[in-house]
């Protein structure tokens, strides 16, 4: 590959974890195989290449790193305010100095949305900058308003629990919010037709271009996909998250017990516990410590998902045409789950009450799980119905002349003319 033969050159640059880093490269991997005049270059640190560096990919996509200038992924929730602090204010001048010696030159920049000063270093160079939002359009909403509300009373600085006990973050938030409107796209992780009253709100309030390009999950690895997807053969090498660090140890005890008196059979991801975990749950499930998750949830024999709620999990479950049971943690996931639950009315919360102290017993567990999983439920087939409603819109969008095909084209058309623009 000779990079000097590419008119347009991306540099992509993802929040450091894997619920950020995945879409990002998702969408890169699309862009790429949809236009192979186009050169993207797919910034990490040295420990984010460790993990992903052998991932396949399409030729005109590059993995570059910079120095290992942030707390390491595996530590990263013993302090994850200081792990956001050294995001903010360390990864900038490694990427700046990247960007200063990559070549052809960069012609444009896409940078999660919470990394800020990727805009401003882009608006400093006069290269066009997408800022790519990794979460629900809902939960985007949610926080734009939130930081309108926190500056006309700045004493009620936000509903949001996680950001309310933190307001160091809440205000690097309302600083990343406030660069939205000086980069010159902003990309959007969800479908059109799965959040079209809220996107369309999104879209009279910021006047930049607006682009819906999800699902950005791998379907492309199914053989979902309009786009001349080379085959690339898999691997299942990846960091784990730490999301069940967030569970109580009687709370995984609770669920395993009420798990195995449901009389369900259950595939059950555990990280760190699964040992312990898989003595508790017995014959009737499955304990491992890392699925290929979109390929099991895409299998005939799997009939819901007991999830925490992440965006890109929603997604790849809303994908697969599956229900749900929520169980939110942190974060946009409790927004996420309110999507499922009261909008999209394709699950059901198994935890009623917010708050990580809560503890769901095994005999309400054990209840649930056997009436989300009874088949001959009214209430369980009409959710069942309108899951498989989803998933053909959500399947529908990725075709070539639908909404986030269609959004993917015309972005790309963008910078690559700009790009051209530029050049001559």
């Amino acid at each position: 590959m000779d990079p000097t033969a590419f008119a347009c050159h991306v540099a992509a640059i993802p929040y450091p974890g894997r619920g950020h880093i995945n879409p990002m490269f998702n969408f890169c991997y699309l862009l790429a195989s949809m236009r192979d005049d186009v050169l993207i270059t797919f910034v990490l640190t040295q420990e984010w290449l460790g993990f992903i560096g052998s991932d396949p990919k399409p030729p005109n996509l590059r993995f570059f790193s910079i120095p290992n200038v942030i707390p390491s992924e595996l530590a990263r929730a013993a302090d994850f305010p200081g792990f956001w602090e050294a995001v903010m204010t360390k990864m900038e001048d490694p990427c700046e100095r990247l960007l200063d010696r990559l070549k052809p030159p960069v012609t444009a920049i896409v940078a999660d949305t919470f990394l800020s000063w990727a805009v401003g270093m882009g608006n400093r160079r006069n290269i066009q900058v997408a800022s790519l939002w990794p979460m629900s359009v809902s939960e985007f909403y949610h926080l734009d308003n939130l930081i309108v509300q926190a500056q006309n009373s700045p004493t009620d600085m936000s509903e949001h629990s996680d950001l309310k006990e933190n307001k160091q973050i809440f205000g690097q938030v309302k600083e990343a919010f406030s660069w939205i409107r000086k980069a010159q796209f902003l990309l959007l992780t969800s479908i059109y037709e799965l959040e079209a009253q809220v996107i369309d709100a999104v879209k009279a309030k910021f006047s930049l271009p607006i682009y819906s390009l999800g699902p950005l999950i791998p379907y492309f690895k199914l053989g979902h996909s309009s786009i001349p997807i080379p085959s690339y053969q898999s691997n299942n090498s990846g960091c784990l998250e730490w999301l069940d660090s967030q569970l109580s140890s009687a709370q995984m005890d609770e669920i395993a017990v009420g798990l195995q008196q449901s009389g369900v059979r259950f595939l059950w991801v555990v990280r760190g516990e699964a040992a312990r975990i898989k003595d508790i749950c017995g014959e009737m499930g499955m304990v491992v410590a890392w699925i290929d998750q979109l390929r099991v949830l895409s299998h005939d024999s799997v009939g819901g998902f007991w999830s925490h709620c992440g965006w890109n999990s929603v997604v790849e479950g809303v994908f697969s045409g599956l229900p749900f049971l929520t169980f939110p943690l942190v974060m946009d996931q409790h927004c996420n789950g309110k999507l499922i639950v009261e909008d999209w009315k394709i699950g059901w919360r198994v935890r009623r009450e917010l708050g990580k102290e809560v503890l769901v017993k095994r005999d309400e567990i054990a209840c649930l799980v056997k009436k989300f999983m009874d088949l001959e439920s009214n209430e369980g087939n009409e959710m069942r119905r309108r899951a498989r409603e989803l998933q053909e819109i959500c399947q529908q969008a990725i075709t070539k002349g639908e909404s986030s095909y269609s959004n993917l084209e015309a972005f790309a058309r963008d910078i690559h003319n700009a790009a051209t623009v530029e050049a001559g």
